[in-house]
């Protein structure tokens, strides 16, 4: 259906070639990587609020509401953040 182009613990946007339906319930499965190796599927119910043409031809932008979103989910949001975060250089006194 289309690739992330951001995620919140509360909404995502999804990236897709086709305009989705605004006002629309979706049931989407995210497919993620695992730490050993094998997919992971993340089950979610959401709500389409917008979509928009992306700045990319032939691409659309859908900025979606979840509908209480599951524990692997926010796991999800929480590794994404602490990955992407500027940490401190941990110095020996």
């Amino acid at each position: 259906m289309g690739y992330l182009g951001n995620v919140s613990d509360g909404g995502l946007m999804l990236i897709s070639q086709l305009p989705l339906l605004v006002d629309a319930d979706f049931e989407l499965r995210l497919k993620l990587p695992g730490a050993d190796g094998c997919v992971q599927w993340v089950d979610l119910t959401a709500r389409c609020l917008w979509c928009r043409e992306d700045m990319t031809p032939n691409f659309y932008d859908s900025g979606f509401i979840l509908y209480q979103p599951p524990a692997e989910y926010l796991k999800l949001i929480n590794d994404l953040s602490q990955y992407f975060s500027f940490h401190p250089l941990q110095t020996s006194a």
